[in-house]
């Protein structure tokens, strides 16, 4: 964007991720190759972080989320603002109208889908009509599934010919603890559903997030509890497939139903072997099961709340985040039978020691990677960063992306 000071702005870098993201840019960027500053609502807090991240020549910005005046004002002096001010559903609106108006380019965090929906429906004209190129989903939630899938279905077409109308995903493994935020949204979220019917029925839709002319038919599997004889394990639900299939979805919609317009995606976790297998599985539905039905009753979510889960600005200590890591199994198979199978891993913890790396570098492929005649729009990660992100995370974020051997 002409006129810019800056290619990226932190906004939220007084949040618990917003924290790590700071630590990451410094570090990442000393060598002055991307121009960043930082911003929340606080000042006293961004000195605070500024200070504790040992922080010089970066500029502090103050704009509270509601205040349309001061978000326009920073948002006029940079290419591209990455957000982690969640829950977005409670704090989002605003940065995303004024980005969509300015022209502005905007990467998050978010895994609400019903929020992500109501900006598209709100903003998407805007954002079309300025220029500005506004990607949700910019780290564990959906990153490693989106990127995954596109990875998947690039090697099918160079072993293959051609692209798998089925792709199965796996958490083999998955080290890390949830913050406050998190757990935040994933209340407000439930909370929100709880009180209307038509959004408890726009959440079981797994094609929500796809544009309104998709015309995708076929029903998808919500994993409850199998014996997978592919993997030779015992899968349960995983808490992120419902908003991981849908930017997925919204993926194939976006580049002309590259994956199949018959095209089946599930996702599961991989908790092993005989009955101690088939235990863990039946607890992880049950305790998922347990805890949404828990949110949803108004003294179950208080105590949940107020006693038992952890608060904004609460999560994984450092050393978690160091010994934290995912790995990802994807199987594709073509119409004709034929079998791929690829692995997509981190380094650190998924939720934050990873996803502060993925935003990053989204940002900064958002910022620098993209050619400008990219139109604007509400993308998804695969679909307007794609391959330049996938070579950015395995440089710089901890992250692989692998075929198996057959």
């Amino acid at each position: 964007m002409a006129g810019t000071n800056f290619d990226i702005i932190v906004y939220g870098a007084t949040s618990f991720v917003g924290q790590i993201i700071t630590r990451y840019m410094h570090e990442q960027f000393a060598d002055g190759s991307v121009k960043w500053a930082i911003a929340g609502r606080s000042a006293a807090k961004l000195a605070e972080v500024s200070e504790a991240v040992g922080l010089s020549g970066v500029e502090m910005i103050v704009a509270d989320a509601s205040d349309e005046a001061a978000l326009s004002a920073m948002c006029a002096r940079t290419t591209v603002v990455m957000s982690t001010v969640g829950p977005y559903a409670l704090y989002g609106d605003t940065l995303v109208q004024v980005c969509a108006a300015s022209g502005t380019h905007y990467c998050d965090l978010t895994g609400e889908p019903q929020w992500i929906r109501k900006m598209q429906l709100r903003h998407e004209a805007a954002a079309k009509a300025s220029g500005a190129r506004i990607v949700h989903c910019c780290g564990f939630d959906s990153i490693p599934s989106d990127l995954g899938v596109h990875f998947l279905q690039r090697e099918a077409l160079k072993l293959h010919g051609k692209t798998c109308p089925a792709v199965d995903m796996r958490v083999a493994k998955m080290k890390g603890g949830a913050s406050g935020g998190t757990i935040a949204s994933i209340i407000n979220m439930v909370k929100e559903a709880s009180a209307d019917a038509d959004l408890r029925r726009e959440l079981k839709d797994p094609y929500s997030l796809c544009p309104a002319d998709h015309g995708f038919t076929v029903q998808q599997n919500d994993v409850t509890m199998a014996y997978d004889e592919t993997y030779d394990s015992w899968i349960a639900p995983f808490i992120m497939a419902a908003i991981n299939s849908r930017v997925v979805h919204r993926s194939n919609a976006l580049s002309g139903n590259a994956y199949g317009a018959n095209f089946a995606y599930e996702e599961a976790m991989v908790t092993g072997k005989g009955a101690r297998g088939k235990r863990m599985a039946r607890m992880t539905r049950w305790g998922m099961g347990a805890m949404m039905v828990g949110m949803a009753l108004p003294p179950v979510r208080w105590l949940l709340e107020t006693k038992i889960l952890p608060k904004p600005g609460e999560g994984p200590s450092p050393k978690e985040q160091l010994e934290g890591e995912f790995d990802l199994v994807f199987l594709g198979e073509t119409e004709s039978g034929k079998t791929i199978r690829t692995r997509v891993t981190g380094d650190r913890d998924p939720g934050y020691g990873s996803t502060a790396k993925m935003l990053s570098q989204a940002a900064a492929c958002l910022a620098q990677d993209i050619p400008a005649d990219v139109p604007g729009g509400f993308w998804t990660p695969a679909t307007i960063m794609g391959d330049a992100l996938i070579e950015r995370l395995r440089e710089n974020a901890g992250l692989t992306f692998e075929v198996e051997p057959s």
